[in-house]
């Protein structure tokens, strides 16, 4: 899984306009950000994939399990109350991270808790055409809610936000067949999501929603 977790953060930004996409970016990938952090120090780390190994397992029990994902889902939403005091958008971050479990379950097999040996997930990714179905269909959805309701504020917010989209999508599609990285690889990923971190906090910049300044910018933006 992986446009769909991005797919989350905008449909995120739809629901509270308040919170920065890159905050959702944050929240909705936030397993993802540790997994490389944790293999890198030699904590865990993913094997398997559909084409080697015929089952994707993805062996991250302290970043992905469920029960793991639902304490990151409680320190992330804790964390920003505690700056913002802001109850509803906690709560909303809680369910952005922990819809993490959720869709890697669907997509991948998962532990229920750290030092657990059993694997629970239904597997979509050894099914590309239910993938492109069922992912890219969340994908497309969320990507036309985040348009629909956000208008650029220069060029720089449509020129800068569809190569990346493009980008996501052909990683995605790629990534379905590949597996996860080799040990040698997981820094790259690291790199690679921090980098799209950034860029959701400065697509938040050069993009606004339309309930809250339409009205200040010309229509040929949107």
């Amino acid at each position: 899984m992986l446009v769909g977790h991005f797919a989350v953060a905008f449909v995120g930004k739809r629901i509270e306009p308040k919170i920065s996409l890159g905050t959702f970016i944050v929240g909705a990938m936030l397993p993802d950000l540790l997994w490389p952090v944790f293999s890198i120090f030699g904590i865990e780390y993913s094997t398997g994939s559909p084409v080697e190994a015929g089952d994707n397992v993805f062996n991250a029990p302290i970043s992905h399990s469920l029960l793991m994902v639902a304490v990151w889902a409680t320190l992330f939403a804790g964390g920003y109350f505690l700056w913002s005091r802001y109850l509803s958008g906690a709560l909303l971050l809680f369910a952005v991270v922990l819809s993490h479990g959720f869709l890697d379950f669907i997509s991948h097999k998962h532990t229920l808790t750290p030092a657990s040996h059993d694997y629970f997930g239904l597997d979509l990714w050894t099914s590309l055409p239910t993938t492109i179905i069922v992912e890219g269909g969340f994908w497309l959805l969320a990507i036309i809610t985040y348009v629909l309701s956000t208008f650029a504020k220069s060029r720089a917010g449509i020129y800068g936000f569809w190569p990346v989209i493009v980008l996501l999508t052909l990683i995605w599609v790629t990534n379905i067949r590949s597996g996860p990285p080799p040990p040698d690889k997981v820094i790259g990923s690291l790199i690679f999501f921090l980098l799209l971190v950034a860029w959701a906090y400065w697509m938040n910049k050069v993009r606004s929603t339309k309930s809250v300044s339409f009205a200040k910018k010309p229509a040929r933006f949107s």
